[in-house]
């Protein structure tokens, strides 16, 4: 990524420079790291990894590149009922926070972390999303979107999850969002709307 774009590949670097000069010490006072515990073996016929320990502490974030982090931000908290997320370890600002881990300035540029680049679920049960800023633009159809499930499922009448449907597509549109087509189907039944993000990204409201 171009250094005046994002701050990914240099606080990378910093973090793992840190990390190996923390192992170079032990080794130097001759102390041994402490080996990561091994999980214990599946049961014959149980297939491993679902409830490995190591497995059990992965957390989801998803990533979304962007050329206008802050009105992603904007756009996407209010689609999900989201909350800007604050800068941690009691920084003002995103910014502050990375030059205090020795971001360079040339990875910063005017604006950048200024305000918040990420979103949280209020209620901490759902994935946190970073909006990463690039050069490029957004080329072709998305190969992974998002299904906002407003509707209610099947055993909800078809009427009610139009209306539904319906009132979270205004508010959608009125934030910014494009429709793209009614996906209108009354003989299975079925009824979704796709629509883009400010930036062209394809999502469905079911």
């Amino acid at each position: 990524m171009a250094a005046t774009v994002g701050r990914t590949p240099t606080l990378c670097k910093t973090l793992r420079k840190r990390l190996q000069n923390c192992f170079r010490r032990v080794a130097r006072r001759g102390e041994a790291a402490p080996p990561r515990p091994r999980p214990a073996a599946s049961p014959p016929g149980v297939v491993g990894g679902a409830c490995d320990p190591a497995d059990m502490e992965m957390t989801l974030q998803l990533t979304v590149d962007c050329a206008d982090p802050r009105r992603m931000v904007a756009f996407w908290a209010e689609a999900l009922g989201y909350t800007p997320e604050p800068a941690p370890g009691g920084h003002t600002t995103w910014r502050a926070y990375w030059q205090d881990l020795g971001v360079p300035p040339e990875e910063l540029p005017d604006g950048s972390g200024e305000t918040p680049e990420s979103i949280v679920d209020p209620d901490g049960r759902n994935p946190r999303i970073w909006f990463q800023q690039v050069p490029e633009p957004k080329n072709g159809k998305n190969r992974l979107h998002l299904d906002l499930k407003v509707g209610g499922g099947r055993d909800v009448a078809i009427g009610v999850r139009i209306e539904r449907v319906t009132r979270k597509v205004t508010r959608l549109t009125a934030a910014g969002a494009t429709v793209l087509h009614i996906m209108d189907e009354p003989d299975m039944p079925y009824y979704a709307v796709v629509l883009q993000d400010p930036e062209g990204n394809e999502f469905c409201v079911v």
